[in-house]
């Protein structure tokens, strides 16, 4: 099943400015918005491969609809999509996330930007191969964001599977560049054991236009 959320993007910001709508803080919301924007251009400069806007409006909107109390990210990159997830933890002053990246550099610059949003409390930085970092990680869980080597998909999935919590959600990002068919295992997986849909994105960024994500959410008894 396949979905066009761009619409959609757009019609989530404006219910949001509605009289009554949740909102974090002001103050809050103004200092982790000026981050995003700062580590959204970084990433463009430096070519730091990131979600972009349009998917990480559709990730928080998942976060804030699932209230997880655990969040799991593989491939932190410098932080953009972890800042999303944690400022809506934050708002919803619930919930933990561990993201985890493989570059000590890169760790501690996302580090440095979690702070710098006021994010800390809400976000460990967990430094390691995720096929193996995931394994050590303690259920349950409540939500992943998987966006690191795509090959890593598979095996990054099977080593949080039993710790998933029913109701859990998985989001899988790239899934529209994936041209290799190296995220196939991973795919067929999901889309044959659990509630699964592809989401397609404008994205606009300098290396796609378009993309998409995976969400699947976990059924008990499904596997």
């Amino acid at each position: 099943m396949e979905v066009t959320v761009s619409a959609l993007s757009l019609a989530l910001m404006v219910l949001a400015a509605e009289p009554g709508a949740t909102q974090p803080a002001i103050g809050a919301s103004e200092q982790i918005q000026t981050v995003i924007d700062e580590v959204e251009k970084l990433c463009l400069k430096r070519t730091i491969y990131m979600i972009g806007r349009n998917k990480a409006q559709r990730l928080a909107e998942l976060v804030r609809q699932t209230r997880p109390e655990l969040v799991v990210e593989c491939g932190t990159a410098i932080g953009y999509s972890g800042l999303w997830i944690a400022r809506e933890l934050k708002a919803a002053r619930h919930g933990k996330l561990i993201t985890i990246e493989i570059n000590p550099q890169t760790a501690r610059e996302a580090e440095a930007n979690f702070r710098r949003a006021g994010l800390s409390d809400y976000v460990t930085v967990r430094l390691g191969d995720a096929r193996k970092v995931v394994r050590d990680i303690p259920g349950p869980i409540d939500f992943v964001f998987i966006d690191c080597g795509y090959s890593n998909y598979y095996p990054v999935f099977c080593g949080l599977e039993k710790k998933l919590r029913p109701g859990a959600v998985v989001v899988a990002d790239n899934v529209g560049l994936d041209s290799g068919g190296a995220m196939d295992n991973y795919l067929k997986l999901v889309r044959s054991s659990y509630q699964s849909q592809t989401e397609w994105f404008d994205v606009n960024l300098p290396w796609a236009k378009r993309d998409a994500m995976e969400v699947t959410r976990i059924v008990a008894g499904k596997r």
